[in-house]
């Protein structure tokens, strides 16, 4: 579904970014977790974390102890500060990346893990310092944020989020 509230476009890239190689369940049944281990994904708070903060995390067995993916939050929350002060906002920046097209996929074999705007996401991304955003990350990210719809037409969730998006108003 359509999303531009910065706190939750945040909470939904470092996800994407832990769930790298794991089960999007393992993600999923780890959430609330997570958002207690890193202040429900308050940028300004997350980008203040410190050494002996990365050691409690590493401890924490309720989320992925993973150092790179520790480190790349941290990181990414003081990216996205930077970001939100120079577009307005961090939906503003994602949001830029829409698709100005969209065809919705016939097929399963339609569907792809990524697309020229989350190639040219993550790259933007790179540039500006931010890690663990690949272009099939960032793909997952824009499904999640509502950018993207590919649902398969028909599907009850294909028709819930096109409505969705037709009344969303663009940051």
């Amino acid at each position: 579904m359509p999303v531009d509230d910065d706190r939750r476009i945040f909470e939904k890239v470092c996800l994407e970014g832990f769930q790298s190689g794991l089960s999007w369940l393992t993600i999923l049944r780890k959430r609330d977790s997570f958002r207690d281990a890193f202040e429900d994904f308050e940028m300004k708070k997350v980008k203040e974390f410190d050494q002996s903060k990365i050691d409690q995390l590493l401890r924490n067995a309720a989320i992925v102890r993973h150092l790179g993916k520790i480190r790349s939050t941290i990181n990414n929350a003081a990216r996205g500060i930077e970001l939100a002060d120079e577009f307005g906002s961090l939906a503003k920046f994602f949001w830029s990346f829409e698709p100005s097209r969209q065809k919705s996929p016939r097929s399963r074999s339609d569907i792809t893990s990524m697309s020229d705007q989350s190639t040219h996401l993550s790259k933007s991304l790179k540039q500006r310092g931010w890690t663990f955003v690949g272009p099939t990350t960032c793909y997952a990210m824009m499904q999640a944020m509502g950018i993207v719809n590919d649902h398969l037409e028909g599907c009850t969730r294909w028709e819930a989020v096109h409505r969705a998006r037709k009344s969303f108003r663009r940051p």
